[in-house]
């Protein structure tokens, strides 16, 4: 399995698999799931906590396998977020970059790294 050959699909059904022989459906409301996407991404922060901007990719090359093990909490939690939404992540991903892209359009948002407000 690796990004170039598996399908958002397949990452679903692997997760649905997973929350179902647990039967843990029953604990997948939008409201656990959110609180529990909230939870795993700041499990994503703690690492870099007091590290300077400056030493964070070095300090990301020390700690690779534990912060991988957080991103992929973080994305089997949207997963089971999808599934038990009825979301359609593919569809909702090119929804929100179109959007994103009218917001920082290229020639006002290139090198910047402030809001898109501060544009007008």
């Amino acid at each position: 399995m690796d990004d170039t050959t598996t399908t958002l699909e397949q990452l679903k059904k692997n997760v649905q698999e997973f929350v179902r022989e647990r039967e843990w459906e029953q604990y997948h409301t939008p409201k656990n799931l959110s609180m529990a996407i909230a939870t795993e991404a700041a499990e994503v922060m703690e690492p870099f906590k007091w590290v300077k901007s400056d030493d964070s990719l070095e300090h990301f090359k020390q700690h690779r396998a534990e912060i991988e093990d957080e991103i992929a909490d973080v994305l089997i939690t949207v997963l089971c977020f999808a599934n038990s939404t009825g979301i359609d992540i593919s569809s909702a991903f090119k929804k929100k970059l179109a959007e994103i892209k009218k917001k920082y359009p290229v020639q006002k948002a290139k090198g910047r790294a402030d809001k898109y407000t501060a544009y007008e």
